[in-house]
């Protein structure tokens, strides 16, 4: 099937008796035959629906722990974390160490602002993989959401620390730093995720932002050409890579001043 990487037994009983092998079917009849078409949708926009359809007849047949998994991905994809978290639960009861599933439940939990959870639930997933850069990261976006930025800095910082190209986790620690006014530490992060990716119109944005706010705090003047110049090319370049807020604000009475 394409599920479980190994030979369907009826495949087997059909080749021991001489049967011509019917590799594949146009209609699923068991539990693996669902969870392959939810596989084939897997990362297809706008397909949630039909993948809650096949996991509801897999799991019908065959309750599974990849079954829940996959159910609950797509509920969450639909908006409905409270029921994403109930299916992680039934997968994580019957396998207990799948990290995806328990790094998912916390996404769930922090989408509805239990952060506490979120976080207990990253850390789990770090027990079972220490090299889990991606659940640094969401406990650096947990805490950071709720308010708790130098808690933030240090998850960020680990992620970092795992994979040193995670661009990520620089924007992210860069809006942390921006947030406990160190302006200059903001910039320095967002200088590193424009390094690794030029193309991002937000990290332009915020370090637009975040240099605005060491202007002001260094007391720079209007007439001071380097730092305005460098401000108004970061928003000019935000705006021309697709940040719409950017580029309204620009158009504004506001960002006259930057506009010409």
């Amino acid at each position: 099937t394409g599920t479980n990487q190994a030979v369907p037994i009826s495949y087997y009983r059909q080749f021991d008796a001489g049967q011509t092998v019917i590799a594949s079917r146009t209609q699923a009849t068991t539990a693996d035959d669902y969870l392959a078409q939810v596989a084939a949708l897997e990362g297809a926009r706008g397909q949630q629906q039909e993948i809650l359809r096949l996991t509801n007849q897999a799991l019908e047949l065959e309750p599974s722990a990849l079954g829940y998994y996959h159910r609950g991905k797509a509920k969450q994809l639909l908006g409905d974390n409270q029921g994403a978290i109930g299916d992680y639960n039934m997968a994580i009861s019957l396998d207990p160490k799948d990290v995806d599933t328990v790094h998912n439940r916390g996404v769930a939990k922090s989408g509805l602002g239990d952060y506490q959870g979120a976080i207990a639930d990253f850390n789990k997933a770090l027990e079972i993989d220490p090299k889990n850069y991606i659940s640094y990261d969401s406990i650096g976006l947990a805490s950071l959401r709720s308010g708790d930025f130098r808690g933030a800095i240090s998850a960020f910082s680990k992620a970092i620390e795992i994979n040193p190209r995670f661009v990520n986790a620089y924007f992210n620690r860069g809006l942390a730093k921006h947030k406990s006014k160190d302006y200059q530490g903001a910039i320095s992060d967002y200088n590193k995720a424009i390094e690794i990716d030029p193309m991002d119109a937000f990290t332009y944005g915020n370090r637009a932002v975040s240099r605005q706010h060491l202007c002001q705090k260094n007391a720079c003047q209007i007439n001071d050409f380097q730092e305005v110049s460098e401000i108004c090319a970061d928003y000019k370049k935000a705006a021309s890579l697709g940040n719409q807020a950017t580029a309204q604000w620009l158009n504004s009475a506001g960002g006259a001043w930057c506009r010409n």
